[in-house]
């Protein structure tokens, strides 16, 4: 038993009208109403990419909460104004895998989250570090009233393993237990009958951690809501997240070597623009240095542990993580999991990729163990042609992520529920692997744990020609839906349905035509990240914008996602026709994306990017940003506007 009490505390409604958040600020009376909180509270609002670059300790975060809702929230604000209860509405703790969000909220002062409904991985951080969480809103009333909650019995909704991490000490100090014997795993292969199974249900079976097994691995099946251990074949830390999982490794398993069997890779690639001579000076006075630093402990963390290292200072090539793992690691079947909520991007692989907080890829570094939900599966079946020619994937995840279904989480029963998106249809067929990823790459942006593509031609195509793998092996690895699987939906699309899609600035959910916001001026055009900068993006791209001119007004920034791609793209011409253009070529990294390179989003200015996420202060200000395909981005940078591409003439 935890008991609490408010004793003078305050508890922080975070309500969309900033009026009434400076009233909570600055202890004016407040009138909660709960239809008013925030939907879709960002772990970029929570703790925004700027002071992530400083450090990952509570001393260092604490000030930072929640500070990124334009200038409605201030440094040190919830800090000081004696709040030790945060409330938010749907979809809280959505976007990044930043464990960082649960420490600025200890940080803060904050001993409880109270939620209509939390994201799968911030929810799991939660639990994994031991800070309290309900969505049951009626303890706000009993707070207000001056009533004493138990916070251990607010936990007691937990499967039976999270339950046993979360009063074990949290996930190292419990796995640790595991392996030693001290504790036992609350399931058991034992007892399990054969059952027809989804794609992740079979991988997960496979890669379970049976303690009862001879060799430890492999259940009979397994079922969605259940949480295990399970062993996987790549990890993999980037330096905003590196020095975090270094600290938490050496603390739980002080002088130890990596004795994981899994592939660990670590990528340099979040700061690496962060210097680029185009980035404000203002910028690079708040964040330069200490995002050298972070680099810098990423990079001595590898050397130390002999983990091979992407990027500079490493001894592998460049590039956005996501794009690497596609291009050199994912096989059918394996599990993957990064300190990053873009993982699955590899899933196009036809293989579970998910991300994970930096104390989950801690424990995989030590034991080679890390924890998953089974999630529920949503099949997606695409069909039917695209008659304009016009429609990308870009396009069907931002329809498809904007639908009720899924902003609205209709496949959720629980709390602790997760999903899986799997992707099937004839329609898969008309694209090749760089076009699906986006597909996979944005389920997260849709609350999804991660999305999976159904074996097809173009997985053999990229493994057998860019992988020089066997197509017969290829085929023996993939992994196949049972016909008889269990779906929570199947969720039918048509291609012909689909319109050119953009999301609205504030999140990758606010789906609308571009018909309904064409003539919107733009400023910034953004070539970026892990899913909108692979070669087929710069060649929509290249196709929109060749034969015109770029206004003048218009900053354009193109990113290439890897070194492959931005080798493949000089040899095709495409760098050679963006200089031409007037754009900013950049070496690969993540930059703009995460407001760390050019591009960074100002204040009063429009930008169409080819990202995958536009929270406020995502991009690095307060600029309102626009989610487009990379063909929409090209012509955006020719009119000036969000222009529908049906009558814009291409020169091949």
């Amino acid at each position: 038993m935890k008991p609490f009490r408010l004793d003078g505390k305050r508890i922080f409604y975070f309500t969309e009208d900033p009026t009434l958040v400076r009233d909570q600020i600055e202890g004016r009376p407040f009138n909660f109403k709960d239809q008013s909180l925030v939907f879709g509270v960002s772990t970029d609002t929570i703790i925004n990419g700027a002071a992530c670059t400083l450090g990952y300790s509570e001393e260092i975060l604490g000030p930072h909460f929640l500070v990124g809702k334009g200038d409605v929230i201030r440094e040190g604000d919830i800090q000081k104004g004696n709040f030790s209860v945060v409330a938010g509405g749907e979809s809280y703790g959505s976007g990044s895998s930043r464990e960082v969000a649960v420490v600025a909220h200890r940080g803060a002062g904050i001993r409880l989250v109270v939620a209509k409904s939390l994201e799968r991985i911030f929810r799991e951080n939660m639990t994994f570090d031991r800070l309290h969480f309900t969505t049951d809103l009626s303890v706000l009333k009993k707070l207000e009233s001056g009533e004493t909650v138990d916070l251990d019995a607010l936990m007691n909704n937990l499967s039976p393993l999270y339950k046993s991490i979360f009063f074990g000490g949290g996930l190292l100090e419990y796995s640790k237990n595991v392996l030693s014997g001290r504790s036992e795993l609350p399931y058991r292969s034992a007892g399990r009958i054969a059952r027809p199974m989804t794609i992740a249900e079979k991988i997960l079976a496979r890669k379970a951690v049976a303690m009862d097994q001879a060799d430890r691995r492999g259940l009979p099946s397994v079922e969605p809501g259940e949480q295990l251990f399970v062993y996987a074949d790549l990890l993999g830390m980037h330096e905003y997240t590196g020095g975090h999982v270094r600290s938490l490794f050496e603390k739980a398993y002080p002088g130890q070597k990596i004795t994981s069997t899994s592939v660990v890779r670590g990528f340099n690639d979040h700061f690496v623009l962060i210097g680029h001579d185009t980035v404000p000076v203002e910028v690079k006075k708040k964040r330069l240095q200490s995002a050298q630093n972070l680099a810098v402990e990423l990079t001595d963390f590898c050397k130390a542990k002999e983990i091979p290292m992407h990027g500079p200072g490493g001894n592998l090539p460049s590039g956005v993580c996501h794009r690497l793992v596609v291009e050199s690691y994912a096989k059918p079947g394996d599990v993957i999991a990064l300190t990053d909520s873009h993982s699955p991007t590899a899933g196009v692989m036809n293989c579970f990729a998910y991300g994970l907080g930096s104390t989950a890829i801690a424990m995989g570094l030590g034991t080679g163990m890390i924890p998953v939900t089974v999630p529920k599966t949503v099949r997606i079946w695409i069909e039917g042609e695209d008659r304009l020619k016009l429609v990308t994937p870009k396009d069907i995840i931002l329809h498809i992520i904007g639908d009720p279904y899924f902003r609205e989480q209709h496949w959720k029963k629980n709390p602790g529920d997760t999903v899986i998106m799997q992707f099937g249809g004839p329609a898969i067929e008309k694209f090749g692997i760089d076009e699906l990823s986006v597909l996979t790459n944005m389920t997260v942006e849709g609350s999804a744990t991660t999305g999976v593509v159904e074996p097809c031609e173009s997985i053999v195509r990229f493994l057998v020609e860019r992988r020089g793998m066997k197509e017969e092996e290829v085929r023996s690895l993939f992994v196949l839906p049972d016909e008889d699987a269990t779906y929570e939906s199947v969720y039918r699309l048509n291609l012909a349905d689909v319109p050119v899609t953009v999301a609205t600035p504030g999140d990758s959910r606010n789906r609308k035509p571009i018909t309904s916001v064409k003539g919107t001026k733009v400023d910034h055009v953004v070539v970026v990240s892990c899913t909108g900068a692979s070669l087929e993006d710069l060649r929509q791209v290249a196709l929109a914008v060749r034969g015109h001119k770029k206004l003048d007004r218009i900053k354009m920034v193109v990113t290439p996602s890897s070194d492959r791609v931005m080798s493949d793209a000089k040899e095709e011409g495409l760098i050679d026709l963006f200089e031409k253009f007037g754009a900013i070529i950049t070496e690969p990294g993540c930059g703009s994306c995460i407001g760390n390179g050019p591009g960074i989003s100002e204040s009063g200015t429009v930008t169409a990017s080819t990202s995958n996420r536009n929270f406020s202060g995502r991009m690095g200000g307060n600029g309102d940003v626009f989610l487009v395909s990379p063909f929409v981005a090209g012509v955006a940078a020719c009119t000036g506007e969000l222009t529908d591409p049906r009558d814009w003439p291409v020169s091949n």
